[in-house]
């Protein structure tokens, strides 16, 4: 029998899945990578463990601190479940948007909840989110601000373990590599190591129809946990190859297609990558694969995405069959081949990013450079 000491050690290591019932033979190998497995249920585990051991290990978060941080997600359950292993207070932004099951989730690991009412110029609430936990940051003695949208450690942390696991479980024969986007940690992350180590591999993102990462219009879309009025410092578009852009009943739809078809759970954003992800094999040789970021299982959504009521009043459909669904999957086309930036760097001073986050990414682009080293391995 293993005996596991701290709930910690069980981050990361999650394995590929394949999907036989919706993938042929015929064409290229569809795996999934199922962060479902980290103990938090989610992706989010590794980033949020990576830069609170940063965090400690340089004297900015200390036994009996508060850890405080923006998100109406994943990223603050997973910050939560290690405040509640580590012994450290937990103060997590959410707006109206977040679902019951995720507040349940935040105070069940003992993280205290403010809900942040008040839209940005974008017309959602991640400026004013991360502007309100910032001043929050600075009032509070003994804080830190993991700070995911621009500290460069969220995308560090998937260079230094998730990308190195999927090139290892695939001995390097890698064709492509499909993930969503939001604050950009594991697009960011993962392209960089492909491009430096398996530079034949292309990098797919994936966003929502509405969500300006890549540009275009502004538009409201339901899809949780991807896209941004922004493009995530974390993020160097360079490293990607080709973007699409899902619709809303497209990304909800495939996720309960591959629920109800292969048995396997998944998020409304994970239901998008999916579906682009089945594209791309679609187009592969068999032997050639394509492995597709699935951040999370679809337990999170069961208020949602697994509640026919629910899909009915959004005008969605309930039921797609596999032939449905790789139908839809070949119909997909490429937002753009070669990605733009939507920088906004002004947003540095404006949104008030903490000095923490400001002197980890100077160090971190210079020993990019080669001028030093910022975090040990």
């Amino acid at each position: 029998m293993i005996v596991i000491a701290n709930i910690l050690e069980t981050v990361g290591n999650t394995p590929l899945l394949t999907s036989p019932n919706s993938n042929r033979a015929d064409e290229g190998q569809l795996l999934f990578k199922y962060e479902r497995y980290n103990p938090g249920g989610s992706i989010k585990d590794r980033a949020a463990l990576f830069i609170v051991e940063e965090a400690e290990r340089r004297g900015w978060l200390k036994p009996g601190g508060t850890i405080i941080e923006s998100s109406s997600g994943n990223f603050g359950i997973s910050l939560a479940m290690i405040g509640a292993a580590k012994g450290y207070r937990v103060v997590i932004l959410v707006d109206p948007k977040t679902t019951s099951a995720n507040l349940a989730l935040l105070k069940g690991f003992g993280a205290e909840v403010i809900v942040v009412t008040e839209q940005d110029d974008s017309g959602s609430y991640h400026k004013t989110r991360i502007s309100l936990a910032n001043r929050l940051a600075r009032e509070i003695e003994n804080s830190y601000r993991p700070d995911q949208c621009f500290n460069l450690l969220n995308s560090e942390a998937h260079f230094r373990t998730t990308a190195r696991e999927i090139v290892e479980a695939c001995s390097g024969r890698l064709a492509a590599f499909v993930t969503a986007v939001s604050t950009g940690g594991q697009l960011g992350g993962i392209s960089r190591y492909l491009k430096t180590y398996v530079p034949e591999a292309q990098v797919v993102g994936v966003d929502a129809v509405g969500s300006t990462i890549f540009g275009g219009d502004a538009e409201a879309y339901r899809i949780p946990g991807i896209g941004l009025s922004w493009t995530p410092d974390n993020l160097n578009v360079e490293d990607v190859d080709s973007v699409y852009k899902v619709a809303d009943e497209q990304a909800f739809l495939s996720a309960r297609a591959f629920a109800r078809n292969e048995g396997i759970l998944m998020g409304p954003s994970s239901g998008a990558c999916a579906l682009v992800a089945l594209k791309i094999a679609q187009e592969l040789k068999p032997g050639q694969r394509v492995v597709c970021m699935v951040s999370d299982g679809g337990d999170r959504y069961v208020q949602t995405l697994f509640n026919d009521e629910w899909m009915d009043s959004q005008g969605f459909a309930a039921y797609a069959d596999v032939a449905e669904i790789r139908e839809a999957a070949r119909q997909l086309r490429p937002w753009s081949g070669k990605p733009a930036g939507n920088y906004r760097p002004e947003l540095t001073a404006k949104l008030d990013v903490p000095e923490s986050t400001l002197l980890l990414n100077a160090e971190l682009r210079n020993s990019r450079l080669g001028l030093g080293t910022a975090v040990p391995e």
